[in-house]
This record gives C-alpha cells, sequence and structure tokens, in this order.
C-alpha cells in the first residue's frame, strides 16, 4: 500500500502553535477525545480552537478545558454545546505521570494539536510544559532569527 493511500483520512484540524513560544515543552503525549456525534461532524466541516485551552487532571481523569469546537448547522436539535469540558483518554500510568507532573513539579499540560489519525479518529496531542521567561522568549527569538540568516548566507554561497 502506498503512503498517501494510508495517510488519506490525516487531518489537522486545530494547532496551538502559541503554546511552543509561551512554554518549554519537556514532553509530548497523544490522547484520545470523547466527542458528540455532532462535535465530529463539526470537526470534519469547520475548525475549532484549542488555543486558550488546557488540559487539567481532575479526580483521576483527565479533562480538557475551554476547548472550542464550532456548532453543526444541521445539528440543531441535538446539537453540543461549544466550549464544554471534554475527556480526553489515556492510560492509568500516563495520567499518573501527568498528575506527578502538575501537582509536584508546577508543569502545566498544553494541548498542542487536535488531528484525525490515518483511521480517521480524532487524537490530540498534549504537551507536558514549564511557562517561559521573557528572557527565554527572547533568546528563543534571537535563534530563530540567527539561523535564518545562517542559512540565507550558506543559499547565498551556493
Amino acid at each position: 500500500m502506498a503512503k498517501t493511500d494510508e495517510n488519506k483520512n490525516y487531518k489537522v484540524i486545530a494547532e496551538n502553535r502559541r503554546a511552543r513560544f509561551d512554554y518549554a515543552i519537556e514532553d509530548d503525549l497523544e490522547v484520545g477525545i470523547v466527542l458528540e456525534g455532532s462535535e465530529v461532524k463539526s470537526l470534519r466541516v469547520n475548525s475549532a480552537n484549542i488555543a486558550e485551552s488546557y488540559a487539567a487532571v481532575e479526580d483521576g481523569e483527565l479533562w480538557l478545558v475551554n476547548g472550542y469546537i464550532a456548532p453543526y448547522e444541521q445539528a440543531k436539535t441535538f446539537g453540543h454545546e461549544e466550549r464544554r469540558r471534554r475527556k480526553l483518554l489515556c492510560s492509568k500510568k500516563e495520567l499518573a505521570r501527568l498528575w506527578n507532573d502538575t501537582q509536584r513539579k508546577g508543569m502545566t499540560i498544553v494541548p498542542l494539536v487536535l488531528y484525525f489519525n490515518h483511521r480517521g479518529i480524532a487524537k490530540m496531542k498534549i504537551g507536558i510544559a514549564k511557562g517561559k521567561k521573557v528572557h527565554d522568549k527572547r533568546a528563543d527569538t534571537a535563534k530563530k532569527d540567527w539561523n535564518r540568516q545562517k542559512q540565507r548566507l550558506l543559499k547565498q554561497q551556493g
């Protein structure tokens, strides 16, 4: 089977680009997400926003808080609430590690990407992150600028 046939269902729905700027991502993890039917249909047609959202471990479960999924127009009667809390699915071992990192080490769980995998199932990539200080952000920006300039110089040299 060709690679294009295998990944025909893969589709990125929402990406949190700001997360890599605001946080130092130490580890990432792929988790499932519990959705209603109208939410899945909406994700296939419309878009979602995970930029202002975060994940939290509460009562032994992992939750996505403040994630936005646009309403699905054809599901007026059985629609969904746009900013409801959605349960994220992971193993007990991963959940214990996430709880340990957030409660004891003071880290944050940040959603990075919401996507349909190659099987057409909605998944989310979350990152275990630590907040960056202003000087860290400046250093990252300077490093990116230097790399861009270096690439231009190398391209000009031939």
